[in-house]
């Protein structure tokens, strides 16, 4: 069985944002499964990482900033600001989608994981994930 969802994110600011707790509450997730969770959004993506320690989330942001800096005189992409292009970029080197398998009702993460919202804009707005679930 295949059911689908829309969530609706609340606007983060930008940086690297833990949202699993956000998205198992906004689930009916079976037994066992797999979720695909898709952005729908080119400057702003998904990832997996360390969900215990803050320091990981800015220390992203950080490496993230200095490897696609703005204002690059070479980007032609400009009129929505100088931070959008480096945020396309971003986006495609993190990614649009995770899939994430299911176990006993919940998602099967490892003790450490967590989902991340990678927000690329200084002002992003909210953002809309496509849950599909496989059962």
């Amino acid at each position: 069985m295949i059911t689908q969802k829309q969530i609706s994110l609340p606007e983060f600011s930008r940086g690297f944002h833990l949202i699993s707790d956000f998205i198992e509450s906004h689930l009916d997730l079976p037994d066992v499964g797999l979720l695909n969770l898709f952005i729908k959004h080119t400057s702003a993506g998904l990832t997996i990482n360390e969900n215990a320690d803050p320091s990981v989330r800015a220390d992203f942001e950080t490496i993230m900033n200095t490897l696609i800096p703005e204002n690059m005189p070479e980007y032609t992409h400009t009129l929505e600001g100088s931070d959008d292009m480096p945020s396309h970029v971003k986006s495609s080197i993190v990614g649009c989608s995770l899939t994430i398998p299911i176990t006993n009702g919940r998602l099967n993460m490892g003790t450490w994981q967590g989902i991340y919202l990678c927000e690329f804009r200084n002002v992003g707005g909210r953002r809309n994930l496509i849950a599909t679930i496989y059962s």
